[in-house]
Order: C-alpha cells, then sequence, then structure tokens
C-alpha cells in the first residue's frame, strides 16, 4: 500500500514530495494536466516569458530565498529603474507618473519560474503521474480509496494518506468524498478564493529594450475606464533579451466575448503606451480562466478576491488525520503566493513525518468534556425556540429587511458566548495537556458537539420561514435566495471560526495560568 498520494504538482505538491522523498516515504504525486507546476507556466526563449507568477520577495518570503538558494537556482533583481508611466485617458497619451520602483526588491529567476518546477521534478524522479485527473476519495478505514481517470482508463489508487494539493474551490467542485466533509469545511473551502484564478496576462518579446533606452522602466500602469491592460512591466532577461509583461484589466466575461480579437486589443494597448515598436513583437496571451484546473466555476464568476492567511479548517488533518490539503490557499503565512505554497507543504511534511500522539484525557477532564457535551446538547435543542422567538420580536419591532440574516447571527451570538462562559466555569486539568502549532490537544473535544450546529440551525430557520404566515408578506425571508443565504452560512462560518479561536485561547490561558507559579 503507498504511504501518501499527492494529488495537484503545483509548487506545494512537488515540494512535499520532495520533502517526504528524503524522509524515506512511499510517494506518488498526481496531476490532472499533461505538464507539472500548476499555475507555473513559462514560455521558453531567449526572454523567457512567465505567464503564471514570476517574481518572489526575499526580504518577506524567506522560504521561497532559502529553496532558491539551495537548489542552487540563480536569480536577478526586477528592472525598476527609470520613468513610470500612466494612460489616464482611452484616447490620451502616457504620461510619466512618477521615477520609483515599483516592485519593492523582486526577484526573477533566469530562464523563468519554470527552472524552480524543474528541479522539484528532478528531485522526485520517477513519483510524478501527469494526466490524471482525480474524482472520488473514499476513506476505508485505515486508509483512503482515490478514483482517477486517466485517459479513458479508470484508476483506483490505495494510500495510508491523501494531501490535496490543490485550490480549495476545486477540490469542493470537482472531488465527490466518502464520507462527506463537514458541511463547514466544505463552505470554507468554497469561500476561500484562488489567487490570481480568474486573471489573464500577456507577454511580449521584442528585437530590444527601446524604452530603456528613453530612461523608462517598462512600468506603466492604465487608469481609464477602456484599459485592456491594468499593469505592465519589464520581463526582460539577462543578457539583453527584451520583454515586456503585462495584467490584462477585461473581465473574465468580456474577455470570452471578443477572444479572437484579445490579442489585437492587448497589442494596440502597449502599443499605446510605448509605441509602435510594440507592432514587431511576439505576443503570448495566457486566460487563467479558461483553465479548469486552475480556475473554478466560482473564481470565474467572482473574480478577485485573496486568500486569508491562518485558515485553521484549511489546515487541519481530516478523516482522523487520513486526508490533509495543502496548496498556497491553505497556507498560515503567504496564502495565494509561491511562499504560501512552501509553507503548506512544510506543515503537512511535518505532519506526516511527526504524527501528533493523541493524548489521553484524565477522568477529571472526560468528566468536564461529557458535562460540556450534555450543556451543548440541551443549547442546541434550544436554539430553534429561540430563533423563532427572536423573528416574532423582529417583527414586532417592524425588522423585515435581513431579519433571518440578522436573527440567526444574534442567535448563533449567544450560543457562542454561553458555551464560551460555561467553558470558563468548568473545571479542565490543563496543565497536562500540549499546546500542539497552537493548538490545546483539548479544543477537538469542545468543538466537537457543535458539529453540524449552523447547518441545522439554518435549515430550522428556513423551515420556519416557509410556513410562517406572518412571514409570507416578506418574499426575500419568506424563502430565502441562494445568494441571500449564502451570505448567512458567510457569517456564520465567521462566527464559527472566531468561537473556536476563544475557545482555543480560553484552554491555553487557563493551561498558561496553571503552568506559573505563585508569587
Amino acid at each position: 500500500m503507498l504511504d501518501t498520494l499527492i494529488i495537484g504538482a503545483g509548487v506545494a505538491g512537488l515540494t512535499l514530495c520532495r520533502h517526504l522523498v528524503a524522509s524515506g516515504r512511499d510517494v506518488l504525486v498526481l496531476e490532472a494536466r499533461h505538464r507539472a507546476g500548476g499555475r507555473v507556466d513559462t514560455v521558453a526563449g531567449a526572454a523567457p516569458l512567465d505567464l503564471g507568477p514570476g517574481w518572489f520577495w526575499p526580504e518577506v518570503q524567506p522560504r521561497m530565498a532559502a529553496l532558491v538558494q539551495e537548489l542552487g537556482l540563480p536569480s536577478f533583481e526586477q528592472h525598476d529603474s527609470g520613468a513610470v508611466l500612466q494612460l489616464s485617458q482611452a484616447d490620451g497619451n502616457p504620461e510619466v507618473l512618477s521615477n520609483g520602483p515599483v516592485h519593492n526588491g523582486a526577484r526573477r529567476l533566469e530562464g523563468g519560474m519554470v527552472k524552480l518546477v524543474d528541479a522539484l521534478v528532478r528531485a522526485i524522479g520517477d513519483r510524478l503521474r501527469t494526466g490524471c485527473v482525480v474524482e472520488a476519495i473514499r476513506l476505508r478505514g485505515d486508509h483512503v480509496e482515490v478514483g482517477a481517470r486517466s485517459g479513458a482508463e479508470t484508476v483506483t489508487i490505495v494510500a495510508r494518506h491523501v494531501v490535496l494539493a490543490l485550490p480549495p474551490r476545486l477540490i469542493a467542485e470537482s472531488i465527490t468524498f466518502d464520507p462527506p466533509l463537514d458541511r463547514t469545511v466544505v463552505q470554507t473551502l468554497r469561500e476561500t478564493p484562488t489567487w490570481m484564478a480568474a486573471q489573464a496576462k500577456a507577454c511580449i518579446r521584442l528585437p530590444r529594450a527601446f524604452w530603456r533606452e528613453r530612461g523608462q522602466s517598462g512600468n506603466a500602469f492604465v487608469t481609464h475606464g477602456q484599459a485592456v491592460l491594468a499593469e505592465v512591466f519589464d520581463a526582460c532577461a539577462p543578457g539583453g533579451a527584451a520583454a515586456l509583461g503585462g495584467f490584462v484589466a477585461l473581465q473574465p466575461d468580456m474577455r470570452r466575448a471578443c477572444a479572437s480579437a484579445m490579442p489585437l486589443m492587448v497589442r494596440s494597448q502597449f502599443a499605446q503606451i510605448f509605441g509602435p515598436e510594440m507592432d514587431q513583437g511576439e505576443l503570448h496571451l495566457r486566460d487563467w480562466a479558461g483553465e479548469p484546473y486552475t480556475c473554478s466555476t466560482l473564481d470565474a464568476a467572482e473574480p478577485g478576491g485573496h486568500p486569508d492567511d491562518n485558515v485553521a479548517l484549511l489546515a487541519a488533518a481530516l478523516w482522523n488525520g487520513r486526508l490533509h490539503l495543502a496548496g498556497s490557499e491553505t497556507a498560515s503565512r503567504g496564502a495565494g503566493y509561491l511562499e504560501g505554497a512552501l509553507d503548506s507543504a512544510a506543515r503537512v511534511a511535518a505532519r506526516l513525518r511527526h504524527p501528533a500522539v493523541a493524548t489521553p484525557l484524565s477522568a477529571s477532564n472526560q468528566a468536564a468534556v461529557q458535562a460540556f457535551a450534555e450543556w451543548v446538547a440541551t443549547k442546541r435543542a434550544a436554539a430553534p425556540d429561540l430563533y423563532r422567538q427572536s423573528v416574532v420580536r423582529a417583527l414586532s419591532a417592524s425588522r423585515s429587511e435581513g431579519m433571518t440574516q440578522a436573527v440567526l447571527a444574534a442567535v448563533t451570538d449567544h450560543v457562542y458566548q454561553s458555551a464560551l462562559d460555561h467553558a470558563a466555569s468548568l473545571q479542565f486539568d490543563v496543565a497536562e495537556l500540549s499546546v500542539q502549532q497552537g493548538r490545546c490537544v483539548l479544543t477537538p473535544h469542545l468543538l466537537q458537539p457543535f458539529s453540524g450546529f449552523s447547518e441545522t440551525l439554518i435549515e430550522t430557520a428556513v423551515q420556519h420561514n416557509r410556513t410562517s404566515c406572518a412571514l409570507s408578506n416578506f418574499p426575500d425571508e419568506h424563502q430565502p435566495s441562494d445568494d441571500y443565504l449564502g451570505l448567512i452560512r458567510r457569517d456564520m462560518l465567521i462566527a464559527w471560526r472566531a468561537f473556536a479561536q476563544s475557545i482555543n485561547d480560553l484552554l491555553i490561558e487557563r493551561g498558561l495560568a496553571t503552568s506559573q507559579p505563585s508569587l
């Protein structure tokens, strides 16, 4: 049986595999594309063109800086000297905006960011299988079965551990789980945007860097409402090979509508900024919104948005430690960037190499946890009545718009605050419990009784609203739309995250207070 199966051969998946291979683990990486690298995509040539990520910042991204040095990959500073241009009118000419640097010490790899991917692929040897699309993951006791499609062939792979090194939204949209993932986890996956997934990037090779000859940096911003390119930068390679790059300003639906005209529109925008010499360039475009293994339907529908750092539900082990999430969007630091990919790989590698040993609860803690669970059960049973009573009060006060959202938020806050107060009153033997990666090992025991609470309460509210004559005059509340329910679930998730953190802080503070010597 395979020890660890990694799904996704982006920088996170490849780096994790490298970590595990070095520790002697039996590892395999599956990749849906027919190439490795994920969002890293470089067009080779005298001036390599990074159509995905191309920069890293050594001062604020220590993992990337260390890996580049460890792999012996030569890098160079992003060209940033000279005039920065701005095009503020659709029919105007560019003006000098400033002469200062724009990219804050960014560096690029000689040969493009694909050199990082190539080095990682070499490091893992024959442990990569491309063109393999994972469709189903099933927990089977002490192992996991993964169902995948490779061309016309159906493949089943069995492993003790599975790591999903994929954008969270793609996990939620494209893979079925047996048993299903907790609804709160699924909601978190769906609410985590994939950084740059709906972006498009343009790069153009040129005979020479004539903008540098004019004292221009190659940096430019287009700020009018009809912009095709939002930002342009110098993409030259060491040795004089010339190129410019840019981020497309048009939204995904607009790019799809005028796909055949996009090359001409991009060339025209480059030329409007830098002059007719741009017509000699070799243009390359990459619309990531059209990449099904990068951009989810949610990302395409809601372009933009940066993932949050340190989302606990994305960093947690699932299925009793059999299933793990990696990928840049799950990082504790640098989420969305290459630094985040390395951060997530290090986290999962450490967990798999040194699995946490469950700490048996003492008799006093077992009793406290049981008492807390019984209290939560009582509070959960009372929550629907509290919701119904709160609806009546809201209607009496002539509050109708957004009422369901407001009442559910109030009920949830009441339950969570009461739970915190009750937990603070219990006698826990916290001194014997350890803190692992910032979490007290008792925390999951206190959070478990709330499993499914939010979704159950929402379902209860929707059912009550649909059968309430008093609410029949308020269509949005009587039959809430999917968008409205999405806002409610977002609020509930935010409240849950805050509550889970507060419970953890309470236990850690109790343990610290217990361990402090008396004065």
